[in-house]
């Protein structure tokens, strides 16, 4: 009989235990939505209405469209080439299941395949992130293997709010390139991120501080860019503010450098320059 109670006290006990165990784990952390890696470029893409072959020339029948649109190709050719692999292997994570590791700290571990140079490309990546006090300590590793491999190369590292409404991500250049790149700062808002910044970080690059801001509002011109970058060609940085509608994707654009004013110079849907209504 003895050896019977203290076969169950240890069996109750092992149990207390466990419960213990699986409550001190909590749940995972709130994953950042994909989109706080992503400006939505979709209004200022190659092939809308025109290739824009007159980049930065006054005049052209939608010559006001093309400057917004050859600016914000900077930014998104920085996002579909350098850093596409980070992006993309992020992006994957919101259908991954986390596993408790320790220390608060919750992993997904997944493959990720990337179109690079048309050829697709697959990544093995462990993303963590560890619940802190008032935040959420975020790290992604990414390990290549094969030709030009690496291993376990921290290409992202960022922090969010606990509730997953705002945030930071820093992302290095490359596995061979091991020097910050891009910062972005996000803001949540509803089930949306309403606004996104990339300020680019490299040191020692002339397009250091260069920044653009994304964001939504409510006014019938509902989306719009502040720009500021470093044009190489005046040897100076250039401010713009580029607003348009994401449905009727008529918009208008400002630059005091690019125009010599401080009007603002309108396109219509079809991406056609027009005269600004007051």
């Amino acid at each position: 009989m003895k050896k019977f109670l203290t076969g169950t006290l240890l069996i109750a006990l092992s149990a207390i235990i466990f419960q213990g165990c699986k409550k001190d784990k909590g749940d995972p952390p709130v994953l950042p939505p994909a989109e706080s890696m992503s400006i939505d470029f979709s209004n200022f893409e190659p092939g809308k209405k025109t290739e824009y072959p007159s980049f930065f020339n006054k005049g052209t029948q939608t010559s006001n469209w093309e400057y917004s649109a050859a600016t914000a190709l900077i930014w998104r050719a920085l996002i579909y080439t350098t850093l596409a692999v980070p992006v993309k292997s992020f992006q994957i994570a919101a259908n991954k299941t986390p596993v408790f590791v320790s220390d608060n700290t919750w992993e997904w571990k997944y493959d990720a395949s990337v179109s690079l140079d048309q050829i697709s490309v697959t990544f093995k990546v462990r993303l963590t992130g560890q619940i802190r006090t008032n935040d959420v300590l975020w790290k992604m590793y990414v390990t290549k293997e094969g030709a030009n491999s690496f291993t376990d190369f921290l290409w992202v590292e960022g922090t969010s709010n606990t509730d997953g409404s705002s945030g930071q991500w820093n992302l290095y250049q490359s596995a061979q390139n091991r020097d910050k790149i891009l910062q972005i700062d996000w803001t949540k808002t509803g089930n949306t991120v309403g606004k996104i910044r990339y300020t680019y970080i490299k040191s020692g690059d002339p397009f250091k501080d260069s920044y653009i801001e994304y964001g939504l509002t409510s006014g019938t011109l509902n989306a719009y860019y502040a720009i500021n970058y470093y044009d190489p060609a005046r040897l100076q940085f250039n401010e713009l503010r580029v607003e348009w509608s994401t449905s009727g994707n008529n918009g208008r654009v400002r630059s005091q450098n690019h125009f010599g004013n401080a009007d603002w110079y309108c396109w219509d849907s079809n991406y056609i320059n027009i005269t600004c209504l007051p």
